[in-house]
């Protein structure tokens, strides 16, 4: 079982669904990069979505709400 904490992953941002927007998309940047160049794949681009967020190779923007 593979377990990463959202609340480390969460730090200094507002959003569960910012984070999983986030992760979706760069998993379907890399399971496209995969198609595109003809390789197979190892792992479940989800998975290397998440450990690329939580190693900090890629952040969550969130726009900034004037309340």
């Amino acid at each position: 079982m593979y377990k990463t904490s959202v609340e480390d992953m969460l730090t200094g941002k507002r959003s569960r669904y910012a984070l999983v927007i986030a992760v979706a998309r760069r998993a379907r940047a890399i399971a496209q990069g995969y198609i595109d160049n003809k390789e197979i794949m190892d792992e479940k681009p989800v998975l290397m979505a998440l450990d690329e967020f939580k190693d900090g190779k890629f952040d969550i923007y969130e726009p900034e709400i004037n309340e």
